[in-house]
């Protein structure tokens, strides 16, 4: 098999779980996305191990091994991200990470969570009697 096969069968891997990254908004579906990315990352080093073999005489197999210590990495990121989320979507309800990035630098929603009333009652109007 020519090592091209391989390349670009991750190469397109890698762009898709970019493509994810990039895209969604779902925390879990861009950790999906990570993921991917790493699974091309441990194909091209297992198929450049194997091309590498074939020349060189002495077969060390180092693509392997850093391969079994990306997936290891990728099993504890994955946990600790998932847990992250698990425990982010407990606090705010949701996982949609645009709406997470508003929260953490204080902005408020676009829509905004309640009007404001006539008699001045609303978000606004309490903000203005907790700062008064």
């Amino acid at each position: 098999m020519h090592l091209a096969y391989p390349a670009v069968l991750s190469a397109l891997l890698f762009c898709t779980g970019l493509y994810g990254v990039l895209a969604r908004r779902n925390a879990i579906l861009v950790l999906m996305s990570v993921e991917l990315m790493l699974n091309a990352v441990n194909l091209n080093l297992v198929a450049f191990d194997v091309w590498l073999s074939r020349t060189a005489e002495e077969t060390l197999h180092s693509g392997q091994a850093l391969t079994l210590f990306t997936i290891a990495i990728a099993a504890a990121e994955i946990g600790i991200g998932l847990a992250i989320v698990l425990a982010v979507h407990r606090n705010r309800g949701t996982a949609d990470i645009d709406k997470l990035r508003d929260t953490a630098e204080g902005h408020e929603s676009a829509g905004g969570d309640e009007p404001a009333g006539a008699d001045g009652t609303g978000p606004t109007a309490e903000k203005a009697e907790a700062t008064a």
